[in-house]
């Protein structure tokens, strides 16, 4: 993207901020840093927010459901304060689009890289807890995950696809499972991964996603289809 402006991200995070130099922050990569001098990036934002969020869905789930176990509502915990689940966050944000990283990691796909995306959600959050306080911050993080809280306390929410096909493939025993990278398109700030995983020698499903990692949970999510099927 071009020049930050602080007015358009607001826009998309939905947050006026007081101090904008700390949204500033949020949304810097180290490696854009390491080419600039003086400027805060997002590492230590990422530190607090990761604490501020699962301090909030904690005591969300503790309050809201009081009928669950400690066991029940830190497996809930867990689908809800992950990777899969704070990139479906940044993704509806447009979080790739705003943060700032360097011109390398932009052409090997960084802004569609769900673990940068991720980090950047949590150093949002870091940012408007300082900015705003826990209140408000506790009713932005809520209002954003209601769906997939909704979600993992249904159990009907598998973020990470590739490990259920982990476990559902090695309940008799060990199972060669092998990810294949079968092409990408498109220009490097936009690229689209294909992928195949692969079941001791035949192929079981294929994915694509604007990372390599999204398209590889893509073709274990239909390798979980395909083996429902089969089994039915």
């Amino acid at each position: 993207m071009g020049k930050f402006n602080i007015k358009e991200v607001e826009e998309a995070v939905g947050v006026t901020f007081n101090e904008k130099n700390l949204l500033k922050a949020a949304l810097t990569h180290s490696s854009y840093a390491n080419q600039h001098k003086d400027q805060e990036y997002n590492e230590r934002l990422e530190f607090l927010g990761d604490a501020v969020l699962q301090l909030c869905i904690t005591e969300y789930l503790f309050l809201n459901y009081k009928e669950k176990s400690e066991g029940e509502l830190t497996k809930i915990r867990s689908l809800i304060v992950c990777e899969n689940s704070l990139y479906e966050i940044g993704k509806k944000l447009d979080l790739g689009y705003f943060i700032r990283i360097s011109r390398g990691e932009e052409l090997t796909g960084g802004r569609e890289r769900a673990s940068i995306t991720a980090d950047a959600v949590e150093a949002l959050i870091a940012a408007i807890y300082l900015d705003k306080g826990i209140e408000y911050t506790k009713d932005y993080i809520i209002g954003h995950f209601k769906e997939i809280i909704e979600k993992a306390i249904k159990n009907d929410i598998v973020l990470d696809y590739k490990t259920k096909l982990q476990e559902e493939l090695q309940k008799s025993g060990e199972v060669s499972i092998v990810y294949e990278l079968l092409k990408y398109e498109g220009p490097p700030h936009r690229r689209k991964f294909y992928t195949s995983v692969i079941i001791e020698n035949k192929e079981l499903g294929r994915g694509e996603g604007y990372s390599k990692k999204e398209a590889e949970q893509n073709a274990a999510k239909e390798a979980l289809r395909n083996l429902e099927e089969r089994n039915e």
